[in-house]
């Protein structure tokens, strides 16, 4: 098994300085740089951008930028899907965004884990190739069609985000999240069901003026 392998397969620890990661790294970075500069307005050289940044996304994915992808190849992105200002995915795992998912500005998600200790976390040089580097894993991130993760949560690798759901603004996700719940905190944790009662049909003030 490759280390890119090892690296997208997850839980198994990798080099990421290894087999051309560095440089599909920095392919990344400079195709969000030019996407970041490049004026919404001119959707046909941003929609270019994306097939190379982003190439497994459906229809209506709209991102209004800045992007910070460490890949942009390991992240899928349904249709309809939109994330606002900042939005940072470190896709060293797989990235899995459903349909119509509203993401707010200042949004990470984080497939890259560290080890804990110091011993293990620290950069050395690898005897075989010379090359400065770290030992890392991953684990996945999946957010289930229909969510709305809001403004400055971050959900950390090994989380899936059941359709439906709602996450607070600032959150910590650190743990899996039930479809049609409102969840909240740092950590994360669920604080009601989202129901009926939640309809705009109920709340006629909203349209009051």
């Amino acid at each position: 098994m490759t280390e890119h392998e090892k690296m997208l397969r997850g839980n198994l620890i990798y080099d990421p300085f290894s087999e051309g990661m560095p440089e599909e790294r920095t392919r990344a970075h400079l195709l969000c740089k030019k996407y970041n500069e490049t004026p919404e307005t001119d959707t046909a050289q941003r929609e270019e951008i994306l097939d190379e940044l982003l190439p497994d996304r459906g229809e209506g994915v709209y991102l209004q930028g800045p992007v910070f992808f460490d890949f942009g190849t390991n992240i899928h992105m349904g249709n309809g899907s939109y994330a606002n200002f900042n939005f940072t995915v470190l896709d060293e795992g797989k990235v899995t965004i459903g349909e119509n998912v509203f993401i707010g500005p200042g949004v990470s998600l984080l497939t890259a884990i560290h080890p804990i200790r110091y011993q293990d976390r620290n950069s050395f040089v690898n005897p075989e190739t010379g090359v400065v580097t770290n030992l890392e894993y991953t684990k996945p991130i999946t957010i289930c069609d229909n969510c709305w993760i809001a403004a400055g949560v971050t959900v950390c690798g090994g989380v899936t985000i059941g359709s439906g759901s709602v996450i607070g603004a600032g959150s910590v996700v650190t743990k899996d999240i039930p479809e049609n719940v409102i969840a909240a905190g740092n950590p994360c944790r669920v604080l009601r069901e989202i129901t009926d009662k939640d309809s705009l049909e109920n709340h006629r003030e909203l349209f009051e003026y």
